[in-house]
């Protein structure tokens, strides 16, 4: 069965409330490390898909990723955009119309593998890949209830980015500088990560 068009609403919805609640937060975070603009950006970027929510939700899931990334390479700025963006064409690309627990881990790798190559990085750099790669392996893996599995594992990821050395990014131009300060791009993959969970358990 077919993810129901309101359910995708709902999600999408979520995830757009959510960026926009925590913008000056993600501002801030990369005022410290980086250019100071990924909240700006990604609010914009998701205020963008939130003007075309019924025409997205209205679509396949897969159509509907590969909407929501195109919009996002398209009027996020920064570097966050093409990632952002890249993560979600490639779902959109990976996902058949009704997932399995199965399908989204496998679609999910795939995802980050694409980041990694569009962003030249790996896990372990301070970025968005140091919250969505132990993600996927919670999905992939994880016992009992999957939402606060998930949403347990990105908060830890983020949070772990704060003694990172930045060696990619904006921020790797930091050198050590950039130490005690958490990833502005892995604080925003869990907030995401958060949004899309507690939507789905809110509709089961």
């Amino acid at each position: 069965m077919d993810v129901p068009a309101d359910l995708l609403k709902a999600t999408i919805r979520a995830v757009a409330e959510r960026i926009a609640a925590h913008a000056e937060e993600l501002t801030a975070l990369d005022q410290a490390i980086g250019d100071g603009d990924h909240g700006i950006n990604l609010r914009r970027g998701f205020g963008a898909v939130l003007a075309e929510l019924d025409a997205t939700a209205a679509k396949p899931l897969p159509e509907a990723l590969r909407a929501i990334g195109t919009t996002l390479v398209m009027k996020v700025g920064g570097a966050s955009g093409p990632l952002y963006g890249t993560l979600f064409l490639a779902l959109g690309k990976e996902l058949p119309a009704a997932p399995t627990r199965a399908d989204a881990a496998r679609a999910l790798a795939a995802a980050i593998a694409a980041v990694q190559a569009r962003g030249k990085s790996e896990p372990g750099q301070k970025t968005m890949l140091d919250v969505l790669a132990p993600v996927q392996r919670a999905l992939a893996e994880a016992d009992g209830p999957l939402g606060p599995a998930l949403r347990r594992a990105a908060d830890q990821a983020a949070e772990a980015t704060v003694p990172m050395l930045a060696t990619r990014g904006r921020a790797s131009f930091l050198g050590p500088r950039s130490i005690g300060h958490m990833d502005p791009g892995a604080r925003s993959s869990a907030l995401i990560v958060a949004a899309v969970t507690e939507a789905l358990e809110s509709a089961a």
